[in-house]
This record gives structure tokens, sequence and C-alpha cells, in this order.
């Protein structure tokens, strides 16, 4: 477990966004549309984001934003309209009025824009007393020590597309 005792709440922040990314990911397999499971995993893959920041790991968080909530969302939506797999959403259908919940999203993310400005004391590029010079040797410890994880998440990605053209075959 890592030690988040340099600020009086990290530690709850820490869990209360493990938990939110646990309902989110819940989310994405309960829901029955696949627009709103793949807006669920935009939420899934933003609050990982999230959790790097908490650990202090700022490249990994800008690139988990980058790369997952941006570019493979964008192409995971590109798939599922170009094989049409979007349901007419009914009122009756909706998970839960979004609407209600826009204002609690916004408080959330001005707290985590003002925790980054304000809350950060330790430079984002050493973690636990790894300093890391440049990206080459992030890319090293990314597929060395950290190799399993980062084939776990391209599995778990691959499982999505995968799922993803299910849904549209069922048609």
């Amino acid at each position: 477990m890592p030690d988040l005792s340099t600020l009086p709440y990290e530690q709850a922040i820490f869990y209360l966004v493990s938990a939110l990314a646990i309902v989110a990911a819940l989310a994405i397999v309960a829901a029955r549309n696949a627009v709103h499971a793949a807006l669920f995993m935009v939420a899934n893959f933003g609050l990982v984001a999230v959790l790097y920041l908490l650990l202090r790991a700022s490249f990994i968080a800008t690139i988990q934003v980058i790369v997952y909530a941006g570019a493979i969302m964008v192409l995971f939506l590109f798939v599922i309209m170009m094989l049409n797999v979007y349901e007419a959403e009914r009122p009756q259908d909706r998970l839960f009025a979004l609407d209600s919940l826009a204002p609690l999203f916004a408080v959330g993310l001005l707290g985590v824009l003002v925790y980054v400005a304000f809350g950060v004391q330790q430079p984002a590029a050493t973690t636990g007393g790894l300093v890391f010079a440049n990206i080459g040797d992030i890319g090293a410890l990314l597929f060395t020590r950290y190799l399993y994880p980062f084939e776990i998440t391209s599995i778990l990605l691959l499982v999505a597309m995968i799922g993803a053209v299910v849904l549209a075959k069922r048609r």
C-alpha cells in the first residue's frame, strides 16, 4: 500500500476515488446501452488518472487521459456508431437522471483541480525513492517491473473491443 500520509485527507480521497472507479467498472458491465457503457469507461479512465495523480505519477496520469480516455474511447465510440449499436433511448431506460448529477461532477472536477494545483508537494518525477531522468527510464520500468499490469491492461482493452463487436453482431 502506498504511503498517502502527506496530506490529511489524501488517503480518504484515494479510497473514495478507488470506490468510484470500481462502481464505474461495474456500471460498464451492467449498462444495457453500448454508448452508456463507453461513457462509463471514460469515467473509469478518468478516475484511474486521478489515482495516478494521487500516487504522484503525473506523466502516467497524463498519458492515461490522452491515450485511453481520449484516443481509444473516440475509437470505441466511432466503432459503436458505425456498427449501429446505439439503441433509441427511452426515458425508462435511463440509468439515472444525468441532469441532476452534472453539478456533482462539476464540484468533483473543481476539487480535483484545486488538489492538483495546491496539494502536490513532492516533485512528480520522484515516487518512492525512484528518480526518473527521462521517458526512457519510465519505459524501461514499465516493460520490466510493471510488464504484467501493462499487458493485463492491453488484454482488457482487447476484450472491450471484442465485446463491442459481439454487441454489434446481435442485431
